[in-house]
């Protein structure tokens, strides 16, 4: 099966939009419409608690007319129109759809941060992880995040095979970003976040990307909008991800990065993998 993943930055932006940047991110959307997954994963969607707009729902219908859709969105106490997540997912598959709180501090099981679908013999579960924030605000309830989704994960993996994606907001090596000396303090490259990756791998997932590549440099997920020449000059990160069961790693064919064209942010995700 081939699944992408994708943190969209504002669905609303992507599909009405008539900005530069708008025009780019259709073209990306173009690209997934191409590639022709069973299954779309989107993050940071910055959706109302109402979900998509009928004019949304009408665009996706046009785009996608082959898909369902389902979506997380925050909703108070949480800030609206943050955060949030979506799955398409092809009509002939009819998954069981949770939406997990996983006790998390503050609002952040409000933010419509992970969505699961459960099949006969797997879960795929997507998650945009919580940023530490300007000046580290959030990295102690980062931290406690962290130790919850990898809690919740475990609790998956010990009925079924998990596949997990999204947007991680981590670095987890050095080799995972253009410039690990000047960004040590950063949210997103702390010791504190990269430790709770490492204890998410060590508790039964792979990171799939590594697992085929191996330590291949200088390929990243994520290139800093505000800084124009960041793509160019690929001063990116890579901060995205397909896990895996360990037990099914030697099941997954292909795990790579979409080529998003001159759109900075995030790029998309390809997965495939051999399952039942």
């Amino acid at each position: 099966m081939k699944f992408i993943s994708w943190n969209i930055d504002s669905l609303n932006a992507a599909l009405t939009s008539d900005s530069a940047r708008a025009e780019l991110s259709r073209g990306v959307l173009n690209t997934i419409i191409d590639l022709d997954p069973a299954v779309l994963a989107i993050q940071e969607t910055k959706l109302s608690p109402n979900g998509p707009t009928k004019k949304h729902l009408d665009i996706l219908n046009e785009k996608f007319p082959d898909y369902k859709r389902v979506w997380n969105s925050s909703t108070e106490p949480a800030r609206k129109s943050y955060a949030g997540t979506m799955f398409l997912y092809k009509n002939h598959l009819n998954p069981m759809v949770s939406y997990p709180e996983i006790d998390a501090p503050n609002t952040m099981d409000a933010e419509g941060r992970i969505i699961t679908l459960e099949f006969d013999h797997f879960y795929l579960t997507q998650v945009y992880t919580p940023n530490s924030g300007t000046n580290l605000v959030r990295l102690k309830e980062r931290q406690i995040w962290d130790e919850k989704y990898a809690d919740y994960l475990t609790a998956l993996d010990e009925k079924k095979v998990v596949i997990a994606t999204g947007d991680f907001n981590v670095a987890h090596k050095e080799i995972d970003l253009a410039h690990p000396r000047r960004n040590r303090l950063s949210a997103g490259f702390t010791d504190e976040e990269r430790q709770g990756f490492t204890n998410l791998l060590a508790a039964g997932f792979t990171d799939t990307f590594r697992y085929l590549h191996g330590d291949v440099p200088e390929v990243y997920s994520w290139w800093n909008q505000r800084a124009k020449t960041s793509k160019i000059n690929n001063s990116g990160w890579r901060i995205d991800y397909w896990l895996v069961s360990d037990r099914a790693a030697d099941k997954v064919l292909v795990s790579e990065m979409v080529d998003s064209g001159m759109r900075q942010d995030h790029t998309p995700l390809l997965f495939e993998m051999a399952l039942d």
